[in-house]
């Protein structure tokens, strides 16, 4: 079975820092495309940052300069570091990764999210 485990959200003051992390485990054969996401109180869910195979990186708008993707491939792991954080960044954080399997299939998963909840 295929997994995406997420850590590392909690509370944190405004101008504080968190670093989440997702880790595939099963049968993985090499991660693709990953992401970060994160969806608030009724609002959509939204991309917050994305890397590539290659490492290529893009940015929502609203957290460039504060937030950085970056992956370990030996590990089968990403994480999300966060800086400078705002009461607006407040919300579910999923993770999200585009996987080729050891069948042969591709496929896309998610986490099942971490709270991120930041006090003013």
């Amino acid at each position: 079975q295929v997994q995406l485990v997420e850590s590392g959200g909690g509370l944190v003051q405004a101008g504080g820092s968190l670093r989440l992390s997702c880790a595939a485990s099963g049968r993985v054969f090499s991660i693709n495309r990953m992401g970060w996401y994160r969806q608030a109180p009724g609002k959509q869910r939204e991309l917050v940052a994305g890397i590539g195979s290659g490492g290529s990186t893009n940015y929502a708008d609203s957290v460039k300069g504060r937030f950085t993707v970056s992956r370990d491939n030996a590990k089968n792991t990403e994480y999300l570091q966060m800086n400078s954080l705002k009461p607006e960044d407040t919300a579910v954080y999923y993770c999200n990764a585009d996987l080729s399997l050891r069948s042969g299939v591709r496929d896309n998963y998610w986490g099942q999210g971490t709270q991120v909840t930041v006090s003013s």
